[in-house]
């Protein structure tokens, strides 16, 4: 009898190559038979489960999404009731839950390569720009709810514009998460975290 091979998978399989594709030679060079050389498939094979390497990108982006957005829910399940936690704990969660947006470790790692890579290819690319924007869009979303919940927590110092704030820790996400990808000698997870656990602090009560 023939093998039985899981769709799901296999496309989850593919991905993964494709990630070690971009973060060791960037995405364009991830071409189908690039990706299907590092999977261990044939061409044929992988077009089965993609069509073109739009259809690929847009997948893995998803994917990365899905898998970063089910690490996010855990922590925020995690939590729990902000409320009930002292001050100083709920910053300490609060920096767990967006460091999983930093090239922490070799899966964060890859994400952000990838991501970055992604969103480059949008500025001239307008069949990834809708994902890369909701992306983006989502990311200031996830930031501005968890101030809204350390501000009505008591957390934070009064009087603070919220959106402005927003903005400014998306921005430093978004630089650390770059520079700790292009210069890992320069900014490493401890600096990552180090950063990130002192702008919370500036916006917290005293």
């Amino acid at each position: 009898m023939p093998k039985y091979v899981d769709p799901e998978a296999r496309r989850r399989d593919v991905v993964d190559a494709l990630f070690r594709v971009v973060v060791r030679d960037g995405l364009q060079r991830a071409s189908l038979r690039a990706v299907a050389d590092e999977a261990g498939l044939n061409i044929g094979s992988l077009r089965h489960y993609f069509a073109s390497q739009r259809e690929l990108m847009d997948f893995a982006m998803q994917s990365m999404l899905d898998r970063l957005g089910a690490r996010l829910v855990r922590r925020v399940e995690e939590a729990g009731d902000l409320g009930r936690h002292p001050g100083p704990e709920r910053l300490r969660l609060a920096v767990e839950l967006l460091a999983e947006l930093l090239p922490l470790d070799e899966v964060r790692r890859a994400e952000v390569a990838v991501f970055l890579d992604f969103n480059t290819a949008a500025r001239t690319s307008p069949e990834f720009a809708g994902l890369a924007r909701r992306t983006a869009v989502g990311a200031r979303e996830l930031v501005r709810r968890l101030l809204g919940r350390l501000e009505a927590t008591g957390t934070l110092r009064p009087g603070l514009d919220l959106d402005i704030e927003t903005e400014r820790l998306t921005a430093l996400l978004d630089g650390l998460g770059m520079t700790a990808v292009l210069h890992p000698d320069l900014l490493g997870a401890e600096a990552c975290l180090a950063v990130l656990r002192g702008h919370l602090g500036d916006l917290a009560a005293h």
